[in-house]
């Protein structure tokens, strides 16, 4: 993993910014009644917040939907700033929008979950950026890869940008899960790891995809020392024509930003708990790794039921020899040792066995009760 990264703390980036750094606004810049309302709103209840963000180009899975003003909501965010004296930020995906947004005065810049994990894209914007001195965030990949994050902060990088952090804002991910995108915490205290002076924010808002759940995932990513939040916020969130479940109205924001705990010493303001930190990151882990435990023990239900209906052996032998030979060699690149897969993976092995005997002992059951039925 490259080490060649070297970005500057807020504190060095010429804009009066400090940890916890807090950035609002809405998902997308709708109309200039709709961004100076939000921001105006932002600005009363939550003077905290130093940046105010607006998605102007706004890429949607499926055509159809609200993909944004474009380019003509640009005056809006410098009348934002006018106005409120936020600073403005909003998210590129080609040297177009790069271009476009300069020449607005925009005072930041994010690249979105959908651009990381394109190479030439990322390759393509760092182009356009040589020279050009502006604050860059860039949001992790939509699929859990962490390779493609540190790519994408690699090639700004190697265009000279310093002025540069990082945003996670959670991971797609197939299992069950009470979030829109999985948290997946071990993947962002990663990057922090191998790039200890890069600044880490948290976006709860597409984490979660429901307010609801926003503070408890923000309060997470705080007590896990990332360097701010940046959070969604409409000052209508109900009438939002992108991501309306997930954003928030200023005065409540501004009620979770007072609920949050930032977890310093009286003594030592400036230092963090590491011991604290790590526990906190175990137990987030913790839950994780139950939470897919459970959602494989579902599916081997599944398999007892197929099994069942087909009269198939619950043991398999083969099988489970080629998963063993495979998360062997997988302990081995990742440097868990042999006993210890062996371990988890018999334990593992033995709750699959005993879910798909429980099925067909439930149509045993069933089977039972219903002859003895007829019998009566």
């Amino acid at each position: 993993m490259s080490t060649a990264i070297a970005p500057t703390p807020f504190a060095q980036w010429g804009l009066g910014l400090q940890r916890p750094l807090f950035i609002a606004g809405p998902c997308s810049a709708e109309s200039r009644e709709q961004v100076l309302a939000t921001a105006e709103g932002i600005k009363a209840h939550a003077p905290q917040v130093k940046v105010f963000r607006a998605g102007v180009w706004k890429p949607r899975t499926r055509p159809g939907g609200f993909e944004g003003m474009g380019a003509a909501a640009l005056p809006w965010l410098k009348e934002v700033k006018e106005r409120t004296g936020l600073l403005t930020m909003t998210e590129v995906a080609t040297p177009q929008h790069l271009d476009a947004a300069l020449k607005a005065g925009v005072d930041m810049l994010w690249i979105g979950a959908r651009t990381t994990p394109n190479p030439f894209s990322v390759q393509a914007i760092a182009d356009a950026l040589a020279g050009v001195d502006i604050p860059v965030f860039v949001k992790n990949p939509v699929n859990p890869d962490l390779a493609l994050w540190i790519g994408a902060l690699e090639r700004l990088h190697e265009a000279g940008i310093r002025r540069m952090a990082a945003v996670h804002r959670g991971f797609h991910w197939f299992g069950r899960s009470p979030y829109r995108n999985h948290p997946m915490w071990e993947l962002p205290v990663r990057l922090k790891a191998a790039f200890p002076a890069l600044e880490l924010l948290c976006d709860p808002s597409h984490i979660a995809g429901d307010r609801a759940l926003l503070a408890g995932i923000a309060q997470q990513a705080l007590d896990l020392n990332f360097s701010g939040l940046m959070v969604e916020v409409h000052h209508a969130p109900d009438e939002a024509k992108s991501d309306a479940a997930q954003q928030l109205a200023p005065a409540t924001f501004a009620d979770l930003l007072r609920s949050l705990i930032l977890r310093q010493s009286a003594a030592e303001a400036h230092l963090r708990n590491e011991l604290q930190e790590h526990r906190d990151l175990i137990d987030r882990l913790d839950e994780e790794i139950m939470q897919k435990l459970a959602a494989r023990m579902e599916i081997s239900e599944r398999i007892g039921a197929f099994k069942q209906a087909h009269n198939i052996a619950i043991l398999q032998p083969e099988r489970w020899r080629q998963i063993m030979l495979a998360m062997q060699a997988f302990g081995r690149e990742s440097g868990l040792s042999p006993a210890f897969i062996q371990a988890v993976m018999d334990a593992v092995h033995d709750e699959s066995i005993r879910k798909q005997t429980s099925v067909w002992e439930k149509d045993r059951l069933a089977t039972d009760i219903q002859g003895s039925v007829k019998m009566e």
